[in-house]
């Protein structure tokens, strides 16, 4: 196994031992303080060494430890812990790689010191309440400014080392503030304010020491920055280059560490904290453009512009100058989101995915609405028939995308006489431009609305689709030859698809469909699912097409022509109903088990013959059930009420099931 010893008290320091785990290596993590410690996370193969070493110490723990390797991954403004580590290794004969951090571009405003010294003259000559964020250690240079006690506030480590330094700089307990880091934007504003600081005093601690959110916060808040310059940093490496360079050298399996962050609706205001910290800490940046502008890239980050998971996928393994990978994704990673089609891609890398807000919790926000009762549904990028949704749910979130999209779904809603639906529109939610605009379907039909836009329906007269819907609700006719078209009837429907147990991506085939009553309701059901509805009878196809249309069940698909020769090419059926087999039961039930030998039949006998058929069939299934449905309807005699008997009907529920 190999030995590796890690200066460990950045942040980058603390990943590289993390990449590190899993891999045949014994690393030794050394930290300066015990703070450093609780910093790291207890491993099998993790050694933590804590204190300070002086260079003597250094060399005899190389020696005696016969280290592979040392990597210095210390702060970078720690230049002269860096020489000693250098030194020790030189006279160990141990070898020595640098981790860099890479810097980040300051703002053209502020002002630039080349050490404490000069900032500490620079600032006697100034007014206004000062902010120091540059830790504890130098802290005491700063007491010779003028009304030191009163002018300055300083942000530390909550460590008694920490409290010692403000302490014996003369600081009073109310101008301390203990903290640990990182800290957002919004914070360093919140503290800005708090204090009421003209000067923000910080190190160039680069993207991962969080510099550029004190930058932002600096502006914000109207305050100055002051940036005292790190040291000039020697020969080293990234820590991309340094993990790969690691894993070249070593034989090493170092997974990249990819996050999937969901970016909420777009802008960079909407990205919660952890999401713009994974994005900052980033080698390289992936989403679509608007998304990589929002992000607000570093100049050191690579940015590949893709959308397809596959791209993406594609783009991390190509890209091996990289270990630390944002893919930026629009929303909420778990809400129509591309995470769900991108994350099987990922297998070989280390995958962690942030939440961001959805443009349903937005909208809703917006309108100062809650959403627990809202059904959802994505017309982005998919055919979707929203009416059956709509008409059934008292309120319905879309997304929806594309040019014309909003009008299209109002268009379509007006046209099935749903006219009336309130709709609440969010155009570029997040953005500055964002617009909120409401008003009943056909209202808003002619209007025109950003691509990116989303919708609340709100319909106060849905209606309730349960299962034996009402037989007057469907078309009924007559065929060619002048007989009428069959319709299987409401009680035996409603027992069916109890029998049936449809789930909500059901994959079904209704084989002698009819007029389609029993395919709608199934298709209703199955929402998410497809529905194959097989019927050979030219007259009886016309009525089928019909009802489809009237209670716009998109997911419904005719299939013309004889079961079982039209059947052979259809999907896999998790579900099959039987109301009619034109003497061919057995070759239709043999092609049901052949697709799948799992497959849930209902079959319908009224005949005695198929009676037969089916009762012969039982043995062939050892939990299968038969229920025999008689039902009477109340009718009008002069001044009475009789009950009229309907035909019996048998149902016989047919399924091998899978061993447990």
């Amino acid at each position: 196994m190999r030995k590796l010893c890690v200066f460990a008290g950045t942040t980058e320091g603390r990943e590289l031992i993390e990449l590190l785990d899993r891999q045949p290596v014994a690393v030794t993590a050394c930290v300066a303080t015990e703070y450093g410690e609780t910093l790291l996370t207890p491993r099998e193969h993790l050694t933590i060494s804590t204190g300070r070493l002086t260079e003597a110490e250094m060399e005899a723990l190389f020696r005696r430890e016969g280290f592979d390797c040392v990597v210095d991954a210390t702060h970078p403004y720690a230049a002269a812990v860096t020489e000693h580590i250098a030194a020790a290794c030189r006279a160990a004969g141990t070898e020595y790689l640098r981790l860099l951090r890479g810097g980040d571009a300051a703002p053209g405003d502020a002002f630039f010191m080349e050490d404490t010294a000069a900032a500490v003259e620079f600032l006697k000559d100034t007014e206004g309440t000062i902010l120091l964020t540059t830790g504890s250690k130098e802290l005491g240079r700063y007491a010779v400014l003028p009304d030191f006690s009163q002018r300055v506030y300083a942000r530390v480590l909550p460590m008694a080392a920490s409290l010692d330094a403000c302490a014996a700089a003369g600081l009073p307990p109310a101008r301390i503030l203990a903290m640990q880091g990182p800290f957002s934007r919004e914070m360093n504003v919140a503290t800005l304010r708090m204090t009421g600081a003209k000067w923000l005093v910080t190190k160039d601690t680069g993207d991962t020491g969080g510099f550029r959110e004190k930058a932002e916060a600096a502006k914000e808040a109207g305050a100055s920055l002051l940036v005292v310059g790190r040291p000039p940093q020697g020969a080293g490496l990234d820590f991309s280059g340094t993990a790969d360079l690691l894993s070249q050298k070593f034989g090493l399996t170092l997974r990249p560490k990819v996050t999937l962050a969901g970016i909420g609706p777009g802008s960079g205001p909407g990205m919660t904290g952890e999401v713009r910290r994974a994005a900052r800490e980033a080698d390289c940046l992936i989403g679509a453009r608007r998304m990589l502008e929002a992000a607000g890239a570093g100049p050191h980050q690579k940015l590949v512009a893709a959308i397809a998971p596959e791209a993406i996928a594609a783009a991390i393994r190509e890209r091996r100058d990289c270990r630390r990978f944002a893919v930026l994704l629009s929303g909420d990673t778990g809400f129509y989101s591309g995470t769900k089609k991108l994350l099987p891609l990922l297998n070989d890398c280390e995958v962690t995915v942030l939440p961001g807000l959805s443009s349903l919790a937005v909208l809703c926000a917006r309108l100062g609405t809650f959403y627990e009762d809202v059904y959802c549904l994505s017309c982005h990028g998919r055919d979707v028939d929203p009416v059956v949704d709509v008409a059934t749910h008292r309120r319905v979130f879309a997304l929806v995308g594309g040019e014309g999209g909003i009008a299209r779904l109002c268009q379509t809603l007006t046209a099935a006489g749903l006219g009336h639906v309130r709709v609440s529109v969010g155009e570029r939610l997040g953005y500055p431009e964002e617009r909120i605009t409401a008003g009943t379907a056909e209202k808003l039909s002619q209007k025109t609305f950003d691509s990116l836009s989303a919708a609340l329906l709100e319909n106060d007269r849905a209606v309730s689709f349960t299962p034996g819907l009402p037989d007057e609700w469907f078309q009924r006719g007559r065929g060619v030859d002048g007989a009428v078209v069959p319709m299987t009837k409401r009680e035996v429907r409603a027992v069916a698809l109890s029998c049936l147990g449809l789930t909500g991506d059901a994959v079904c085939w209704d084989i002698g469909a009819g007029t389609g009553s029993v395919s709608i309701e199934m298709a209703l059901q199955a929402r998410r699912g497809a529905v194959y509805a097989i019927e050979k009878k030219e007259g009886a196809l016309a009525l089928l097409a019909e009802n489809i249309r009237k209670f716009h069940v998109g997911n419904v698909h005719i299939i013309p022509g004889s079961a079982p020769d039209v059947c052979r090419d259809l999907p896999t059926p998790t579900h099959a109903f039987i109301g009619g087999s034109s003497g061919n039961l057995r070759a239709l039930v043999d092609l049901l088990l052949e697709k799948n030998p799992h497959v849930r039949i209902v079959a319908a006998a009224v005949s005695l013959e198929t009676l037969a058929e089916l009762t012969a069939l039982l043995p062939e299934f050892p939990e299968g059930e038969v229920v025999c449905l008689s039902a009477a309807r109340g009718r009008e005699a002069g001044h009475y009420h009789l009950m009229a008997a309907q035909n019996p009907v048998y149902l016989f529920t047919l399924q091998r099931r899978k061993p447990r």
